[in-house]
């Protein structure tokens, strides 16, 4: 698909400021569109939006379809009724969050709170826990609520993932364990008597797990709309992996690679390369693509569909593994012993375009890229991705240098899983200095007297070939490896980094359009 020239920026939702705690789909998200818009930008792009499973990374999530209840706004529920600020204020007390961690896991709960530009996302999700048992409870005990039709109607018309989703989020809280394959025999199967008797066992929780469901989509859904009106784009990002332990692999074991208890039996991940000399060992299960192709692919299609739903573009991350993939076996303690097993190629997306139309994707195409992932991806019409970062190691090596960019690809400074632009510059050591290639662009490309070099790094994204450019949002305010999003391989840590509040200034914003206007991105 093409796509018109034009640029935006990198920036999840956690990281935005305000809130509480974390970065939510209230004010400071109304307030970041407004700044893209006042900065000339049209493309919004995010994280995925899935409740993580562990690590609180997004891009293992125990559901492929729902929404990370951490990002709703409380302040918004007060607006709806469904809590008052006393409770709000309440829930978010220290001893409020004392009683409830007891509660539920029957130990104190960690002594620090989250700071401004970090989350804790312990801390945070049970703070919002309490305050969406709240809600819940004021919409229960009130018959006449405005919001009972819309949730019965949300309920009924994604039923197809959502019965399944609350079922397994309401067992999981229930066993305190998310690795269904650990839980009783007769779930592990999927017993249809024993499913019946949780279904009524755990009604009320099953309601709660629908209940926040709804709010995110409602909240989400009010934000794209707020963004597509003022002229942005979001992009979103779906993983091509699901965690093991997810409502998705557990109510679809059929076509992931795992036994007879439900253990995985084939694990993915990638082979050692330029973020790890072992490999990154992902753990996800893989798929069963035969099992797939006889169903003619319809849980891809429901997937992609439901993510065209969410999202105007979508970055469909490990593009390559559609091609060939990565696969480990599971009782393996890092990637190296792996081996490559070949994809279903474009299957999967030629029977999505068959009840979708126009896939509007973007592939994730960076490391360890073939000629053969190169022809899926000209033949399926996605872009690829280009990565200043990638594009100075070596001389000889120009792929990801920006006057090498091609017009069908989207340029990058960085993504969520490399250093900042400043990070990158500061810790870089080129394979031969004497033939160092940014020396050599430095050199050869002026700038303003005193004008720090990741400005001029982000100009060349923008003054590229490449249909979109995108610079994350730590780049545009100068921020060190501090402000870093995702260290890949390091398993705790990541995916903190908060905005200060008020960094994102009128006169940023008025540079950002400057540029992106001389580079003829403005639409």
């Amino acid at each position: 698909m093409k796509f018109p020239r034009s640029s935006g920026v990198l920036m999840h939702i956690t990281s935005l400021p305000g809130g509480h705690g974390t970065g939510d789909l209230g004010a400071a998200a109304y307030q970041f569109v407004d700044f893209l818009v006042a900065a000339g930008q049209t493309v919004w792009q995010i994280l995925p939006l899935s409740p993580p499973a562990e690590g609180d990374s997004p891009y293992s999530a125990y559901s492929a379809f729902a929404g990370n209840p951490l990002m709703l706004s409380l302040t918004d529920l007060v607006r709806d009724g469904l809590l008052t600020e006393g409770e709000l204020d309440q829930t978010q007390s220290s001893v409020a969050l004392v009683a409830l961690h007891r509660e539920q896991t029957g130990k104190l709960p960690p002594k620090r709170t989250p700071g401004p530009t970090e989350v804790d996302f312990l801390t945070v999700a049970h703070r919002k826990e309490a305050a969406l048992n709240l809600a819940f409870e004021r919409f229960q005990n009130t018959a006449s609520h405005p919001l009972r039709a819309p949730v019965l109607t949300f309920n009924k018309k994604h039923a197809g993932w959502l019965d399944e989703f609350a079922r397994f989020e309401a067992i999981m809280r229930r066993l305190d364990e998310s690795n269904w394959s650990k839980w009783p025999s007769e779930l592990v199967a999927r017993e249809p008597v024993a499913l019946a008797q949780w279904d009524e066992r755990l009604d009320e929780a099953i309601q709660f797990a629908k209940f926040k469901q709804f709010l995110f989509e409602r909240q989400w859904q009010a934000l794209k709309k707020y963004a597509n009106e003022a002229g942005v784009k979001i992009c979103g990002d779906m993983p091509i992996f699901v965690a093991h332990e997810s409502a998705d692999v557990w109510a679809n074991q059929s076509l992931f690679a795992v036994d007879e208890h439900g253990k995985p039996k084939r694990v993915a991940g990638v082979p050692p390369d330029y973020f790890s000399k072992t490999g990154q060992l992902w753990g996800n299960p893989q798929y069963d693509w035969e099992a797939l192709e006889k169903t003619h692919y319809h849980w891809w299609t429901q997937r992609f569909g439901a993510a065209m739903r969410e999202f105007d573009l979508l970055r469909v991350d490990h593009f390559r593994g559609f091609e060939a993939y990565w696969s480990v076996p599971a009782t393996a303690r890092t990637a190296v012993n792996g081996s490559w097993e070949i994809g279903p190629g474009r299957k999967p997306f030629d029977a999505a375009r068959e009840v979708l139309g126009e896939l509007p994707f973007i592939a994730e195409d960076l490391g360890l890229i073939t000629d053969e992932v190169h022809r899926l991806r000209e033949q399926l019409g996605f872009p690829g991705m280009r990565v200043l970062q990638f594009g100075f190691d070596n001389a000889a090596d120009d792929f990801h240098r920006p006057n090498t960019f091609p017009k069908d690809s989207i340029g990058y400074t960085g993504t969520h899983d490399n250093d900042t632009i400043v990070g990158w510059l500061k810790n870089r050591k080129p394979v031969d200095p004497d033939l160092d290639p940014m020396a050599d662009w430095i050199a050869t490309h002026e700038r303003p007297i005193g004008e720090p070099v990741y400005w001029q790094l982000i100009d060349a994204v923008l003054q590229s070939a490449s249909s979109i450019a995108i610079i994350p949002m730590q780049d545009l305010l100068g921020l060190d490896n501090s402000a870093r999003m995702n260290v890949p391989g390091k398993a705790k840590g990541n995916w903190t980094w908060r905005m200060d509040q008020g960094a994102a200034t009128e006169e940023l914003a008025a540079r950002l359009k400057e540029m992106t206007s001389a580079a003829k991105r403005c639409l």
